[in-house]
Protein backbone atom coordinates (compact mmCIF):
# COMPACT_ATOMS: atom_id res chain seq x y z
CA UNK A 1 0.00 0.00 0.00
CA UNK A 2 1.41 3.23 -0.96
CA UNK A 3 1.98 6.46 1.35
CA UNK A 4 0.16 9.37 1.14
CA UNK A 5 -0.74 10.76 -2.41
CA UNK A 6 -0.41 14.88 -3.12
CA UNK A 7 -3.43 14.96 -3.27
CA UNK A 8 -5.80 12.60 -1.27
CA UNK A 9 -9.45 15.26 -1.51
CA UNK A 10 -11.99 12.61 -3.86
CA UNK A 11 -12.90 15.90 -4.62
CA UNK A 12 -9.51 16.83 -6.26
CA UNK A 13 -9.17 13.74 -7.29
CA UNK A 14 -12.17 13.67 -9.33
CA UNK A 15 -11.43 17.09 -10.56
CA UNK A 16 -7.47 15.58 -12.37
CA UNK A 17 -9.35 12.85 -13.63
CA UNK A 18 -11.91 15.22 -15.25
CA UNK A 19 -9.09 17.32 -16.43
CA UNK A 20 -7.33 14.34 -18.01
CA UNK A 21 -10.48 12.97 -19.94
CA UNK A 22 -11.10 16.75 -21.18
CA UNK A 23 -7.23 16.76 -22.14
CA UNK A 24 -8.18 13.69 -24.54
CA UNK A 25 -11.04 14.66 -26.22
CA UNK A 26 -9.70 17.71 -26.81
CA UNK A 27 -6.72 16.18 -28.70
CA UNK A 28 -8.43 13.41 -30.09
CA UNK A 29 -10.78 16.64 -31.53
CA UNK A 30 -7.76 17.88 -33.01
CA UNK A 31 -7.23 17.11 -36.89
CA UNK A 32 -4.18 17.66 -37.94
CA UNK A 33 -0.45 17.11 -37.08
CA UNK A 34 0.62 14.66 -34.42
CA UNK A 35 -2.84 13.98 -33.16
CA UNK A 36 -4.74 12.23 -35.79
CA UNK A 37 -2.07 9.85 -36.00
CA UNK A 38 -1.31 9.51 -32.36
CA UNK A 39 -5.25 8.52 -31.89
CA UNK A 40 -5.09 6.44 -35.07
CA UNK A 41 -2.71 4.01 -33.50
CA UNK A 42 -3.89 4.51 -29.49
CA UNK A 43 -7.61 4.59 -28.80
CA UNK A 44 -8.80 7.45 -26.80
CA UNK A 45 -9.94 4.82 -24.41
CA UNK A 46 -6.70 3.43 -23.87
CA UNK A 47 -5.38 6.70 -22.90
CA UNK A 48 -8.40 7.62 -20.44
CA UNK A 49 -7.08 4.28 -18.82
CA UNK A 50 -3.78 4.68 -18.67
CA UNK A 51 -3.17 8.46 -17.76
CA UNK A 52 -4.92 8.42 -15.10
CA UNK A 53 -2.23 5.46 -14.02
CA UNK A 54 0.49 7.42 -14.88
CA UNK A 55 -0.97 10.42 -12.24
CA UNK A 56 -1.10 6.95 -9.30
CA UNK A 57 2.76 6.33 -10.46
CA UNK A 58 3.43 9.59 -9.83
CA UNK A 59 1.78 9.94 -6.46
CA UNK A 60 -0.27 12.46 -7.31
CA UNK A 61 -3.06 10.66 -6.59
CA UNK A 62 -3.53 6.93 -5.13
CA UNK A 63 -6.66 4.31 -4.79
CA UNK A 64 -5.38 3.41 -1.19
CA UNK A 65 -2.70 4.89 0.78
CA UNK A 66 -1.57 4.46 4.76
CA UNK A 67 -0.67 7.67 6.81
CA UNK A 68 0.58 6.92 10.46
CA UNK A 69 -0.92 8.85 13.72
CA UNK A 70 1.56 10.61 16.32
CA UNK A 71 1.28 7.58 18.40
CA UNK A 72 2.98 5.22 15.76
CA UNK A 73 -0.83 3.34 14.64
CA UNK A 74 -1.64 3.02 11.17
CA UNK A 75 -4.27 4.09 9.40
CA UNK A 76 -5.33 2.89 6.04
CA UNK A 77 -7.49 5.23 3.63
CA UNK A 78 -8.99 5.16 0.27
CA UNK A 79 -10.80 7.42 -2.56
CA UNK A 80 -14.19 6.33 -3.09
CA UNK A 81 -14.24 7.74 -6.65
CA UNK A 82 -14.57 3.82 -8.06
CA UNK A 83 -16.98 2.46 -6.00
CA UNK A 84 -19.61 5.63 -6.94
CA UNK A 85 -18.25 5.01 -10.36
CA UNK A 86 -19.29 1.13 -10.44
CA UNK A 87 -22.25 1.28 -7.88
CA UNK A 88 -23.96 4.42 -9.78
CA UNK A 89 -22.47 5.88 -12.73
CA UNK A 90 -21.82 1.64 -14.58
CA UNK A 91 -25.55 0.81 -14.07
CA UNK A 92 -26.56 3.92 -15.40
CA UNK A 93 -24.40 3.80 -18.56
CA UNK A 94 -26.06 0.81 -18.83
CA UNK A 95 -29.41 1.74 -19.06
CA UNK A 96 -28.94 4.31 -21.47
CA UNK A 97 -26.81 2.65 -23.66
CA UNK A 98 -29.64 -0.14 -23.83
CA UNK A 99 -32.38 1.70 -24.41
CA UNK A 100 -32.39 1.82 -28.39
CA UNK A 101 -31.02 -1.51 -28.40
CA UNK A 102 -32.12 -4.32 -30.77
CA UNK A 103 -32.73 -7.31 -28.70
CA UNK A 104 -33.44 -9.54 -31.67
CA UNK A 105 -29.77 -8.17 -33.54
CA UNK A 106 -28.04 -8.89 -30.48
CA UNK A 107 -29.30 -12.26 -30.03
CA UNK A 108 -28.25 -12.47 -33.87
CA UNK A 109 -24.53 -11.97 -33.31
CA UNK A 110 -25.18 -15.89 -33.25
CA UNK A 111 -22.82 -18.63 -31.53
CA UNK A 112 -19.56 -17.64 -31.89
CA UNK A 113 -19.69 -14.80 -29.14
CA UNK A 114 -20.36 -17.45 -26.50
CA UNK A 115 -18.09 -19.84 -28.03
CA UNK A 116 -15.46 -17.11 -27.56
CA UNK A 117 -16.55 -16.68 -24.17
CA UNK A 118 -16.26 -20.52 -23.29
CA UNK A 119 -12.90 -20.13 -24.73
CA UNK A 120 -11.62 -17.72 -22.46
CA UNK A 121 -13.00 -19.58 -19.62
CA UNK A 122 -11.52 -22.61 -20.96
CA UNK A 123 -7.87 -20.44 -21.06
CA UNK A 124 -8.27 -19.60 -17.40
CA UNK A 125 -8.92 -23.36 -16.46
CA UNK A 126 -5.80 -24.78 -18.25
CA UNK A 127 -4.09 -21.60 -18.03
CA UNK A 128 -3.45 -22.26 -14.26
CA UNK A 129 -1.75 -25.50 -14.23
CA UNK A 130 0.12 -24.63 -17.20
CA UNK A 131 1.79 -21.54 -15.36
CA UNK A 132 2.68 -23.55 -12.96
CA UNK A 133 4.44 -25.85 -14.43
CA UNK A 134 6.18 -23.56 -16.08
CA UNK A 135 7.54 -21.23 -13.49
CA UNK A 136 8.38 -24.35 -11.68
CA UNK A 137 11.22 -25.33 -13.77
CA UNK A 138 12.89 -22.20 -12.68
CA UNK A 139 11.31 -20.82 -9.23
CA UNK A 140 9.92 -23.73 -7.66
CA UNK A 141 9.57 -21.35 -4.74
CA UNK A 142 7.35 -19.21 -5.91
CA UNK A 143 4.48 -21.67 -6.63
CA UNK A 144 5.62 -24.04 -3.81
CA UNK A 145 4.69 -23.77 -0.54
CA UNK A 146 2.39 -26.34 2.10
CA UNK A 147 -0.63 -26.63 4.20
CA UNK A 148 -3.05 -22.56 4.11
CA UNK A 149 0.35 -21.33 2.72
CA UNK A 150 0.46 -23.49 -0.43
CA UNK A 151 0.22 -20.91 -3.51
CA UNK A 152 -2.16 -23.33 -5.20
CA UNK A 153 -4.52 -22.70 -3.14
CA UNK A 154 -4.03 -18.41 -3.60
CA UNK A 155 -3.98 -18.82 -7.48
CA UNK A 156 -7.44 -20.74 -6.88
CA UNK A 157 -9.01 -16.81 -5.83
CA UNK A 158 -7.39 -15.62 -9.09
CA UNK A 159 -9.24 -18.22 -11.19
CA UNK A 160 -12.70 -17.71 -9.59
CA UNK A 161 -12.15 -13.61 -9.90
CA UNK A 162 -10.74 -14.19 -13.60
CA UNK A 163 -13.96 -16.43 -14.57
CA UNK A 164 -16.77 -15.21 -12.22
CA UNK A 165 -15.86 -12.17 -10.15
CA UNK A 166 -15.10 -11.16 -6.71
CA UNK A 167 -17.92 -13.27 -5.32
CA UNK A 168 -16.46 -16.05 -7.10
CA UNK A 169 -13.09 -14.95 -5.75
CA UNK A 170 -14.51 -15.27 -2.26
CA UNK A 171 -16.07 -18.55 -2.11
CA UNK A 172 -12.51 -19.78 -3.62
CA UNK A 173 -10.33 -18.12 -0.49
CA UNK A 174 -13.12 -20.38 1.68
CA UNK A 175 -13.30 -23.77 -0.10
CA UNK A 176 -9.61 -23.66 -0.23
CA UNK A 177 -8.49 -22.25 3.18
CA UNK A 178 -5.77 -19.77 1.88
CA UNK A 179 -3.33 -18.07 3.82
CA UNK A 180 -5.93 -14.62 4.75
CA UNK A 181 -2.38 -13.05 5.73
CA UNK A 182 -1.03 -13.94 2.63
CA UNK A 183 -3.94 -12.91 0.16
CA UNK A 184 -3.44 -9.47 -0.53
CA UNK A 185 -0.46 -10.72 -2.81
CA UNK A 186 -3.29 -12.96 -5.19
CA UNK A 187 -5.23 -9.78 -5.04
CA UNK A 188 -2.27 -7.34 -5.79
CA UNK A 189 -1.36 -9.97 -8.90
CA UNK A 190 -5.35 -10.18 -9.96
CA UNK A 191 -5.34 -6.19 -10.02
CA UNK A 192 -2.14 -5.75 -12.27
CA UNK A 193 -2.34 -8.68 -14.60
CA UNK A 194 -6.50 -8.05 -15.18
CA UNK A 195 -5.39 -4.55 -16.20
CA UNK A 196 -2.43 -5.03 -18.28
CA UNK A 197 -4.80 -7.10 -19.84
CA UNK A 198 -7.30 -5.39 -20.17
CA UNK A 199 -4.78 -2.56 -21.63
CA UNK A 200 -3.81 -4.63 -24.43
CA UNK A 201 -7.42 -5.12 -25.29
CA UNK A 202 -8.47 -1.46 -25.74
CA UNK A 203 -4.98 -0.66 -27.04
CA UNK A 204 -6.68 -3.64 -30.05
CA UNK A 205 -9.70 -1.66 -30.37
CA UNK A 206 -8.04 0.89 -32.38
CA UNK A 207 -6.52 -1.29 -34.55
CA UNK A 208 -9.54 -3.88 -34.67
CA UNK A 209 -10.12 -3.68 -38.80
CA UNK A 210 -6.87 -5.03 -39.26
CA UNK A 211 -6.90 -7.25 -36.60
CA UNK A 212 -10.37 -8.84 -38.48
CA UNK A 213 -8.75 -8.69 -41.98
CA UNK A 214 -6.03 -11.46 -40.44
CA UNK A 215 -8.76 -13.51 -38.20
CA UNK A 216 -10.74 -13.33 -41.47
CA UNK A 217 -13.86 -12.91 -39.23
CA UNK A 218 -17.42 -12.33 -39.96
CA UNK A 219 -18.44 -9.33 -38.59
CA UNK A 220 -21.50 -8.90 -40.47
CA UNK A 221 -24.35 -9.34 -37.87
CA UNK A 222 -22.24 -6.75 -35.89
CA UNK A 223 -22.08 -4.31 -38.34
CA UNK A 224 -26.19 -4.98 -38.98
CA UNK A 225 -26.74 -4.40 -35.33
CA UNK A 226 -24.37 -0.89 -35.71
CA UNK A 227 -26.43 0.24 -38.31
CA UNK A 228 -29.55 -0.87 -37.07
CA UNK A 229 -28.97 1.32 -34.09
CA UNK A 230 -27.17 4.28 -35.65
CA UNK A 231 -29.99 4.24 -38.09
CA UNK A 232 -32.85 4.55 -35.18
CA UNK A 233 -30.61 7.33 -33.79
CA UNK A 234 -31.04 9.50 -36.81
CA UNK A 235 -34.46 9.00 -37.57
CA UNK A 236 -35.32 10.39 -33.64
CA UNK A 237 -32.56 12.73 -33.39
CA UNK A 238 -33.36 16.04 -32.03
CA UNK A 239 -32.11 19.07 -30.36
CA UNK A 240 -32.30 18.17 -26.72
CA UNK A 241 -34.17 20.43 -23.95
CA UNK A 242 -33.98 20.71 -20.55
CA UNK A 243 -37.13 18.38 -19.97
CA UNK A 244 -35.19 15.86 -22.40
CA UNK A 245 -32.36 15.91 -20.57
CA UNK A 246 -34.23 15.62 -17.45
CA UNK A 247 -35.35 12.91 -18.17
CA UNK A 248 -32.77 11.09 -19.24
CA UNK A 249 -30.87 11.51 -16.06
CA UNK A 250 -34.12 10.88 -13.99
CA UNK A 251 -34.43 7.23 -16.34
CA UNK A 252 -31.12 6.46 -15.66
CA UNK A 253 -30.84 6.82 -11.88
CA UNK A 254 -34.41 5.95 -11.16
CA UNK A 255 -33.66 2.54 -12.71
CA UNK A 256 -30.25 2.94 -10.82
CA UNK A 257 -32.51 3.26 -7.62
CA UNK A 258 -34.75 0.61 -8.30
CA UNK A 259 -31.58 -1.71 -9.03
CA UNK A 260 -29.85 -0.79 -5.41
CA UNK A 261 -33.15 -0.96 -3.44
CA UNK A 262 -34.19 -4.60 -5.32
CA UNK A 263 -30.35 -5.34 -4.74
CA UNK A 264 -30.77 -5.05 -0.84
CA UNK A 265 -33.48 -7.37 -0.57
CA UNK A 266 -32.81 -10.21 -3.04
CA UNK A 267 -28.59 -10.42 -1.87
CA UNK A 268 -29.20 -11.47 1.75
CA UNK A 269 -32.77 -13.63 0.52
CA UNK A 270 -30.76 -15.66 -1.75
CA UNK A 271 -27.88 -15.68 0.89
CA UNK A 272 -29.96 -17.35 3.25
CA UNK A 273 -31.30 -19.96 0.52
CA UNK A 274 -27.87 -20.33 -1.02
CA UNK A 275 -26.62 -20.94 3.59
CA UNK A 276 -29.28 -23.85 3.82
CA UNK A 277 -28.10 -25.78 0.69
CA UNK A 278 -26.25 -29.11 2.61
CA UNK A 279 -23.44 -29.84 0.12
CA UNK A 280 -20.80 -27.04 0.32
CA UNK A 281 -19.87 -27.41 -3.39
CA UNK A 282 -22.85 -26.94 -4.05
CA UNK A 283 -23.40 -23.61 -1.61
CA UNK A 284 -20.29 -22.34 -3.10
CA UNK A 285 -21.11 -22.54 -6.69
CA UNK A 286 -24.18 -20.41 -5.93
CA UNK A 287 -22.39 -17.32 -4.00
CA UNK A 288 -22.83 -14.80 -6.81
CA UNK A 289 -26.48 -14.98 -6.23
CA UNK A 290 -26.13 -13.35 -2.71
CA UNK A 291 -23.63 -10.34 -4.50
CA UNK A 292 -25.74 -6.89 -4.05
CA UNK A 293 -23.56 -6.36 -7.19
CA UNK A 294 -24.51 -8.86 -9.30
CA UNK A 295 -27.88 -8.11 -8.52
CA UNK A 296 -28.03 -4.44 -8.98
CA UNK A 297 -26.11 -4.93 -12.58
CA UNK A 298 -28.27 -7.56 -13.92
CA UNK A 299 -31.98 -5.55 -12.53
CA UNK A 300 -30.54 -2.19 -14.16
CA UNK A 301 -29.61 -4.31 -17.45
CA UNK A 302 -33.06 -6.07 -17.33
CA UNK A 303 -35.06 -2.98 -16.86
CA UNK A 304 -33.25 -1.00 -19.73
CA UNK A 305 -34.40 -3.76 -22.01
CA UNK A 306 -37.74 -3.77 -20.91
CA UNK A 307 -37.91 0.23 -21.42
CA UNK A 308 -36.33 -0.32 -25.07
CA UNK A 309 -39.54 -1.69 -25.52
CA UNK A 310 -41.07 1.44 -24.93
CA UNK A 311 -41.70 5.06 -25.95
CA UNK A 312 -38.77 5.60 -23.78
CA UNK A 313 -36.07 4.38 -26.34
CA UNK A 314 -36.78 7.58 -28.46
CA UNK A 315 -34.08 9.21 -26.29
CA UNK A 316 -31.54 8.21 -27.58
CA UNK A 317 -32.23 10.36 -30.23
CA UNK A 318 -31.67 13.27 -27.27
CA UNK A 319 -28.53 11.86 -26.80
CA UNK A 320 -29.02 9.07 -23.98
CA UNK A 321 -26.04 6.59 -24.94
CA UNK A 322 -23.98 9.48 -25.31
CA UNK A 323 -24.55 10.45 -21.46
CA UNK A 324 -23.68 6.85 -20.72
CA UNK A 325 -20.50 6.73 -22.62
CA UNK A 326 -19.77 9.97 -19.94
CA UNK A 327 -20.30 7.69 -17.46
CA UNK A 328 -18.49 4.95 -18.65
CA UNK A 329 -14.83 7.13 -19.82
CA UNK A 330 -15.46 8.49 -15.95
CA UNK A 331 -15.00 4.79 -14.55
CA UNK A 332 -12.68 4.17 -17.27
CA UNK A 333 -10.32 6.80 -15.56
CA UNK A 334 -11.25 5.57 -11.67
CA UNK A 335 -10.46 2.15 -12.70
CA UNK A 336 -6.97 3.34 -14.08
CA UNK A 337 -6.33 5.38 -11.09
CA UNK A 338 -6.18 1.92 -9.37
CA UNK A 339 -2.78 0.87 -10.85
CA UNK A 340 0.82 1.79 -10.06
CA UNK A 341 3.08 0.58 -12.74
CA UNK A 342 5.93 0.47 -10.75
CA UNK A 343 4.22 -2.09 -8.52
CA UNK A 344 4.46 -4.61 -11.67
CA UNK A 345 8.62 -4.72 -9.96
CA UNK A 346 7.16 -5.57 -6.77
CA UNK A 347 6.54 -8.99 -6.37
CA UNK A 348 7.66 -10.42 -9.84
CA UNK A 349 7.63 -13.77 -9.51
CA UNK A 350 4.15 -14.29 -8.65
CA UNK A 351 3.15 -11.30 -11.64
CA UNK A 352 4.98 -13.82 -14.32
CA UNK A 353 2.67 -16.62 -13.14
CA UNK A 354 -0.20 -14.01 -13.69
CA UNK A 355 1.10 -13.04 -17.24
CA UNK A 356 1.86 -16.33 -18.43
CA UNK A 357 -1.33 -17.56 -17.37
CA UNK A 358 -2.68 -14.87 -19.12
CA UNK A 359 -0.80 -15.50 -22.29
CA UNK A 360 -2.16 -18.88 -22.32
CA UNK A 361 -5.64 -17.60 -22.06
CA UNK A 362 -5.22 -14.66 -24.73
CA UNK A 363 -3.44 -17.62 -27.04
CA UNK A 364 -6.24 -19.56 -27.03
CA UNK A 365 -8.56 -17.04 -27.90
CA UNK A 366 -6.73 -16.24 -31.20
CA UNK A 367 -6.32 -20.04 -32.01
CA UNK A 368 -10.16 -20.62 -32.16
CA UNK A 369 -11.00 -16.76 -32.97
CA UNK A 370 -9.01 -17.70 -36.48
CA UNK A 371 -10.22 -21.15 -36.59
CA UNK A 372 -13.94 -19.89 -36.53
CA UNK A 373 -13.01 -16.63 -38.02
CA UNK A 374 -14.73 -14.49 -35.12
CA UNK A 375 -14.29 -10.68 -35.05
CA UNK A 376 -12.21 -8.78 -32.61
CA UNK A 377 -14.64 -7.96 -30.78
CA UNK A 378 -15.97 -11.67 -29.58
CA UNK A 379 -12.45 -12.06 -28.33
CA UNK A 380 -11.96 -8.60 -26.32
CA UNK A 381 -15.26 -8.97 -24.80
CA UNK A 382 -15.48 -12.81 -24.40
CA UNK A 383 -12.28 -12.45 -22.29
CA UNK A 384 -13.25 -9.65 -20.43
CA UNK A 385 -16.48 -11.27 -19.55
CA UNK A 386 -14.46 -13.99 -18.46
CA UNK A 387 -11.46 -11.56 -16.87
CA UNK A 388 -13.23 -8.27 -15.59
CA UNK A 389 -16.74 -9.67 -15.16
CA UNK A 390 -19.35 -6.85 -15.09
CA UNK A 391 -17.35 -4.09 -14.15
CA UNK A 392 -15.10 -4.12 -17.23
CA UNK A 393 -16.84 -6.22 -20.10
CA UNK A 394 -19.38 -3.39 -21.22
CA UNK A 395 -16.64 -0.97 -21.17
CA UNK A 396 -14.32 -2.72 -23.48
CA UNK A 397 -18.31 -3.94 -25.52
CA UNK A 398 -19.24 -0.25 -25.58
CA UNK A 399 -15.61 0.85 -27.48
CA UNK A 400 -16.64 -0.65 -30.45
CA UNK A 401 -20.30 0.87 -29.94
CA UNK A 402 -22.39 2.13 -27.12
CA UNK A 403 -25.27 -0.04 -28.48
CA UNK A 404 -22.90 -3.73 -27.86
CA UNK A 405 -22.61 -2.85 -24.29
CA UNK A 406 -25.65 -5.04 -23.30
CA UNK A 407 -23.72 -8.11 -25.17
CA UNK A 408 -20.71 -7.33 -22.36
CA UNK A 409 -23.37 -8.08 -19.64
CA UNK A 410 -24.85 -10.66 -20.86
CA UNK A 411 -21.42 -12.63 -21.07
CA UNK A 412 -20.35 -11.40 -17.61
CA UNK A 413 -23.31 -12.54 -16.19
CA UNK A 414 -23.35 -16.11 -17.41
CA UNK A 415 -19.57 -15.98 -16.23
CA UNK A 416 -21.06 -15.51 -12.75
CA UNK A 417 -22.82 -18.69 -12.83
CA UNK A 418 -20.19 -20.81 -13.66
CA UNK A 419 -17.53 -19.08 -11.90
CA UNK A 420 -16.91 -20.97 -9.27
CA UNK A 421 -17.42 -24.07 -10.78
CA UNK A 422 -14.78 -23.96 -13.26
CA UNK A 423 -12.47 -22.34 -10.54
CA UNK A 424 -12.71 -25.66 -9.03
CA UNK A 425 -11.78 -27.62 -11.77
CA UNK A 426 -8.96 -25.63 -12.47
CA UNK A 427 -8.12 -25.37 -8.89
CA UNK A 428 -7.63 -29.26 -9.25
CA UNK A 429 -5.25 -29.23 -12.20
CA UNK A 430 -3.48 -26.97 -9.98
CA UNK A 431 -2.75 -28.82 -6.95
CA UNK A 432 -1.49 -32.29 -9.63
CA UNK A 433 0.57 -29.42 -11.17
CA UNK A 434 1.97 -28.07 -7.87
CA UNK A 435 2.59 -31.67 -6.35
CA UNK A 436 4.01 -32.95 -9.40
Amino acid sequence: MQTAPIFTDDTIVFGLLMLTLGLIFYTESIKTGFWPKFYKIVPGLFMAYMLPAVLTTSGLIAPEWQTTTESGEIVEHSTNLYYVSSRYLLPAALVLMTLSIDLKAVFNLGWRALVMFLTGTLGIVIGGPIAILLVSIFSPETVGGAGPDAVWRGLSTLAGSWIGGGANQTAMLEIYGYNQSEYGKMVFVDIIVANIWMAILLLGIGRSNVIDKWLKADNSAIELLKEKVTTFAKSVKRNPSLTDLMIIVAIAFGTVSFAHMSANYLAPFFKSVVNNIESLTLRNTFTFLDSQFFWMISIATLVAILLSFTKAKNYEGAGASKFGSVFIYILVASIGMKIDLMSIFDNPGLIAVGMIWMSIHAILLIIIAKIIRAPYFFLAVGSQANVGGAASAPIVASAFHPSLATVGVLLAVFGYAIGTIAAIGCTILMELAAVS
